[in-house]
């Protein structure tokens, strides 16, 4: 598997996941890729910003994924005007 096929499987697991989840938990959502091939996906995905890790007091690594713009726009609110009349 091309490391970009790997990256995209990764990412593609935590925006379904859709929340903040352990190293561990990434892991378990890409049964098909070795603990050292997701490693390298979020280190990747962490330089350019599309997730954040964090290391937690218990000592946890935490991945908490930045939604893809095109998602993003989905969920921003619209604006709507309306006009009252007075």
């Amino acid at each position: 598997m091309q490391v970009s096929a790997i990256i995209d499987r990764v990412y593609g697991a935590l925006e379904q996941f859709g929340t903040t989840c352990s190293m561990e938990e990434v892991v378990g959502l890409c049964p098909d890729l070795t603990w050292n091939q997701v490693y390298l996906a979020i280190d990747y995905l962490s330089k350019t910003g599309k997730v954040s890790v964090t290391l937690d007091p218990d000592r946890t690594y935490t991945v908490q994924v930045y939604p893809s713009a095109a998602e993003a726009s989905q969920f921003s609110p619209k604006q709507d005007h309306i006009h009252s009349a007075a």
